[in-house]
């Protein structure tokens, strides 16, 4: 019979084109796995370089430097400890791939090239690499393992092919970020393959923010028999050790590991948030971030989510009052920011919006009847100037607070509030804004920088939503209720479907065209906003590519 073999599971935050740091940690986690005893230790897909390191990874230099310092690490393993699985670019005759490889006994013992390479949403891996063949098993420490690298277990094809070959346990190392209901298609997709095979599974997935991505890790480890025996936690670098065993007949059985219970559906849009505005604020050197505090929802949870991340005093807080700014408001924006501890300034922008109104007057007195947008468009931008002042000279980052409602239809103001370094609800509909903000008062994630108790004054959730531009304004004066507008842009953006099936959910068809309209047409507002945390199944970015110039619309 075999002997035991112990495994190590690491998921870790790499920084994209780090690639001394990144090897730095995998040597702390290699020399976690020695102390800890583990044969083997699997790390993430591309771990060496950062996931997703989209077109850097062409540039020669990166290759070179990715390949000779892997070697040298790899020299590193003749000291007797654990072998390495890990992710990394890599040529193989003028060509280059994905792949896992396994360092051992002083060299690189094994390399798998990815098959699989996916080219939807998010990921245009076929745009950098080459695709490799379908891979056989390799034996590591008296284990035949049957290497995939992330979208390989998506389809029967590579595990089917490892299985006939002879592998004894599956490991899969993976750059899979997050999105609402991820974990339950991953483990759909996983238990079909240990079902095809009778193998058992080892899942390792990346942490970390990058760009408009988050990696949640929340790797796992499933039984021949589908039970999951080993269930990391979310969104933060961990280890785990695990025990395997071969039985009888020389199937491999883990023994029960650490397990903890996921996170609910909102808890979990929270701290993706959370680690997302921390990952994109830290890993590009800003101080902080500074947010236009307007007295309402929006920039209320984002505050709240930059204080959890960051920490107060990496947070400052604007309030910019105009004529049309209630005394709630003003209010309600001081005692979010008390609640919160930060640093809260208030600038009114009443004299920028006298002397914009100065400037233009000759030119627009023939269109008196015409100017309303204008020049509530003039109080917006006049945020935005304010704000742009302050991140210039102060370094830190503006923290851009509009939501994937407003973003949809074009409610929000080029230049003004949509400007900013990032934007942490891009991907978050209004409807799901007062979730988030009723669960954050109610409590907090574990690690969280910000304090405990409700940080979001309850009028803020309670009172009727407004850009506060002209008086007594309301957002439904300008669209549908935001529990009807966000089923319909989920049904458009999210699920594709007609114009007849979005009515037969039971919304008016004058509804659903107007609703359908103000998408189309904001699509070039939406190329222009700030960058933000991917949430949802088709966030706007890279997941949504619609032309801006289209006809489209008009066969509605």
């Amino acid at each position: 019979m075999s002997a035991p073999v112990a495994i190590m599971l690491s998921q870790i935050n790499p920084t994209v084109g780090d690639v001394l740091g990144n090897l730095d940690l995998v040597r702390r986690e290699r020399a976690a796995a020695a102390s800890a005893g583990a044969d083997i230790l699997v790390l993430s897909e591309l771990v060496v370089c950062g996931y997703p390191p989209e077109d850097l990874v062409l540039k020669p230099f990166l290759q070179d430097l990715v390949e000779r310092e892997v070697t040298r690490f790899a020299a590193e393993t003749a000291d007797g400890g654990p072998a390495v699985i890990l992710g990394a670019p890599w040529r193989r005759d003028d060509r280059l791939y994905n792949t896992a490889l396994v360092l051992d006994e002083g060299r690189i013992a094994h390399i798998t090239l990815k098959h699989l390479l996916p080219n939807y949403g998010v990921f245009d891996e076929m745009r950098v690499f080459h695709a490799g063949p379908l891979p056989g098993p390799v034996m590591v420490r008296g284990l035949k393992l049957g290497l995939m690298v992330c979208e390989d277990v998506w389809t029967g094809d590579v595990s089917e092919c490892l299985d006939e070959s002879g592998a004894e346990l599956l490991v899969v190392i993976n750059g899979s970020p997050f999105e609402e209901d991820k974990r339950d298609i991953r483990l759909h997709k996983t238990v079909a393959r240990v079902v095809e095979s009778g193998l058992p599974l080892i899942y390792v997935n990346q942490v970390g923010g990058q760009d408009e991505l988050v990696f949640d890790g929340s790797s796992f480890v499933l039984a021949g028999n589908c039970s999951v025996v080993c269930q990391m936690p979310a969104f933060r670098s961990h280890r785990t050790l695990t025990h395997w065993r071969a039985n009888g007949d020389g199937h491999w059985t883990p023994e029960t590991a650490e397990t903890v219970e996921p996170l609910e559906p909102v808890p979990a849009i929270y701290a993706a948030m959370t680690l997302g505005l921390a990952d994109y604020v830290n890993k590009n050197g800003f101080p902080g971030v500074l947010i236009g505090l307007s007295g309402g929802i929006d920039s209320a949870l984002s505050a709240a989510v930059a204080v959890d991340a960051l920490g107060p005093e990496r947070v400052r807080c604007v309030m910019m009052p105009s004529p049309y700014t209630s005394a709630d408001s003003l209010a309600d924006a001081a005692a979010c920011a008390a609640a919160l501890g930060v640093r809260y300034d208030s600038v009114s922008i009443e004299p920028a919006m006298a002397a914009f109104a100065g400037m233009l007057d000759p030119l627009l007195a023939t269109r008196r009847d015409n100017t309303g947008i204008a020049l509530e468009n003039v109080q917006s931008r006049a945020r935005g100037l304010t704000l742009m002042a302050l991140s210039n000279t102060f370094g830190d980052m503006v923290l851009s607070t509009g939501n994937k409602s407003e973003m949809s239809v074009g409610y929000a103001t080029l230049y003004g509030d949509m400007c900013g370094g990032y934007s942490v609800l891009k991907d978050v509909y209004k409807t799901t804004v007062y979730e988030l903000a009723r669960w954050r008062n109610r409590t907090r994630l574990d690690g969280a920088a910000g304090p405990d108790g409700p940080v979001i004054p309850e009028r803020i959730l309670t009172k009727a939503p407004s850009a506060e531009l002209r008086p007594d304004q309301t957002d439904q004066d300008s669209l549908p209720p935001y529990d009807v507008l966000d089923d319909i842009l989920a049904c458009l953006i999210e699920s594709e479907l007609s114009a007849e099936e979005i009515i037969a959910r039971g919304h008016p068809r004058d509804t659903v065209n107007r609703v359908w309209r103000l998408l189309d047409r904001a699509e070039y507002k939406r190329r222009q906003a700030p960058p933000g945390v991917k949430l949802t199944r088709r966030s706007f970015g890279r997941d949504r590519r619609y032309p801006i110039t289209n006809q489209v619309i008009s066969l509605l």
